[in-house]
């Protein structure tokens, strides 16, 4: 089987064919006399499950899956399978808490929360946690000026209080959608004037690239079982 039939199949160009081979994402290709490459059906397979899951899953996922299952390692690829779901459905709750945030203007989430309970300013870690986002992503957003908040007058270190935490999620979510800091410096803006339109919409967006991103992560998960099928049957019949 040529490269162009297969790359014509899958709409793309024969050099990204050549790029997942070089990264080690597809079992070894013979070469005929004249230096050409031999693909084979177990190739395409593995062609066709790499370009279903970076839909769903991002191409770092792949280049960890992939040499996985050339290995046989079959369970390690399926367990990275099911914890980026796990992830993507962590992140659908917390992009939903932040709508609700934003319907009720406060947060109250987290002080109801018995381990929280009567406190009235949080560390990076408890906000990093509740918000699903690292410490040093909070960082960076307080070096940009887009929270600020106060210091521990004996230990100086950084202490939230809840409307510092309602802006750590909405940033975040707000991110989802749009990159530009600029823009979160914008809908933050807004949402100091008490307009949550832009920022609810948003919001809603990033729930709608959720959902389109468990599709095609159902979709990949489809073409990750063919290509399983595929590897078992040639295993069966190398015995």
């Amino acid at each position: 089987m040529k490269g162009i039939e297969i790359a014509r199949k899958l709409n793309i160009s024969t050099s990204a064919l050549r790029h997942y081979e070089s990264w080690g994402l597809i079992p070894k290709v013979e070469r005929a006399e004249n230096g050409y490459r031999i693909y084979t059906k177990e190739h395409e397979a593995y062609f066709q499950c790499i370009r279903a899951l970076n839909a769903g899953f991002g191409m770092d996922l792949v280049k960890k899956i992939m040499p996985l299952i050339i290995n046989r390692k079959i369970h390690d690829s399926l367990w990275l399978i099911n914890k980026a779901q796990v992830d993507l459905y962590t992140e659908k709750e917390t992009v939903q808490k932040t709508v609700e945030i934003l319907d009720s203007k406060e947060f109250n989430e987290l002080t109801d929360i018995k381990k929280y309970r009567g406190k009235d300013y949080f560390s990076i870690g408890e906000v990093s946690k509740e918000a699903n986002v690292s410490p040093s992503s909070i960082r960076h957003w307080e070096k940009e000026g887009l929270i600020e908040p106060e210091r521990h007058n004996e230990s100086g270190f950084r202490i939230y209080s809840s409307s510092d935490i309602r802006r750590v999620f909405i940033i975040r979510t707000v991110q989802r959608v749009v990159y530009s800091l600029d823009i979160v410096r914008e809908v933050l803006s807004d949402i100091d004037k008490n307009n949550i339109v832009r920022t609810k919409e948003m919001a809603l967006q990033s729930l709608q690239y959720i959902d389109q991103a468990l599709v095609e992560q159902i979709r990949g998960i489809a073409s990750l079982q063919n290509l399983l099928e595929v590897v078992s049957k040639k295993d069966e019949q190398e015995i």
